[in-house]
């Protein structure tokens, strides 16, 4: 015995904190389906015009865009449809950064259900992600009738965009969800970078232009992005099936953006799994 206490001689070891899905994978589902509902609800039902305020900020972005970048940016000429694009645009992108931005306070606002220990923290960022997601079904519908009112007809490949642009959009949606709600408890100036980077990404995506008003050689530096691929299918599937597809405008550089697209999300899923177990302790 010394000082004392007893040496048993029992070898003491790190004992780590609850991971990303701490108590398992049905509960943690049954969790994320009852607070995106929860959220969801809050966010609207209480409210006089619902829904309404959700589409406002999209439909009033689109308005002042539109009135700007067409008639003195002249950024429309020659793009067919070019009002229904634009709306599509900032509908798919504004999920993206909207989540995000949500995202990123997320946990520390959670403080108090965060530091239960088997609860699981990956559900707090994918529940910011499931309600915008079911705020952009709501919009899609919107801009469906956009699309009928000008005219565009229904095609087949209207399809796709449910079955492949949403669901790429949702998993790089996803990663930055990880990645910024699991750094923001110890470095709080996530929310301030993320808010210039997130304004050098917008421009940096073909949102309110499109990439024939650009040069062939940034065409190709543009399509890096992940998201102009995303955009660029969109456009061509639901706006215009003559529109180029991001293989002509990038050729073999399109394996770039795949292959970014991938690592972002193993990044993701690394720095989340290292990060949950010691978020109870940074808050």
């Amino acid at each position: 015995m010394s000082g004392g206490v007893e040496d048993t001689g029992v070898e003491l070891r790190e004992i780590s904190g609850p991971s990303p899905l701490g108590g398992g994978r049905r509960r943690a589902l049954e969790l994320l389906l009852v607070i995106s509902a929860t959220d969801f609800k809050r966010a609207y039902f209480g409210t006089a015009l619902g829904y309404l305020w959700s589409l406002a900020r999209p439909l009033l972005m689109f308005a002042v865009l539109l009135a700007v970048f067409s008639r003195i940016g002249h950024l429309s000429a020659g793009v067919p449809h070019y009002p229904e694009l634009l709306l599509l645009n900032i509908v798919l992108f504004g999920f993206f950064q909207d989540s995000a931005a949500i995202a990123i306070p997320s946990v520390v606002a959670q403080e108090s259900i965060v530091r239960k220990t088997q609860f699981p923290r990956l559900v707090i960022p994918l529940s910011v992600v499931l309600t915008s997601l079911f705020n952009l079904v709501l919009n899609l519908l919107v801009v469906l009738v956009f699309l009928l009112a000008a005219g565009i007809t229904p095609r087949l490949s209207w399809l796709l965009l449910p079955l492949a642009i949403v669901p790429l959009l949702v998993v790089l949606t996803t990663a930055a969800a990880m990645i910024l709600s699991s750094l923001y408890p110890r470095f709080r100036d996530i929310g301030i970078a993320w808010t210039v980077l997130s304004t050098a990404l917008f421009y940096a995506t073909p949102v309110i232009y499109a990439l024939g008003h650009v040069g062939s050689g940034l065409q190709r530096f543009v399509m890096l992005n992940p998201f102009a691929s995303i955009l660029e299918l969109s456009r061509r599937w639901v706006i215009d099936p003559r529109a180029p597809t991001p293989a002509a405008l990038a050729h073999a550089w399109l394996i770039v953006p795949a292959l970014l697209s991938v690592g972002f999300c193993v990044l993701a899923v690394w720095i989340f799994s290292r990060e949950a177990p010691r978020i109870a302790e940074v808050l």
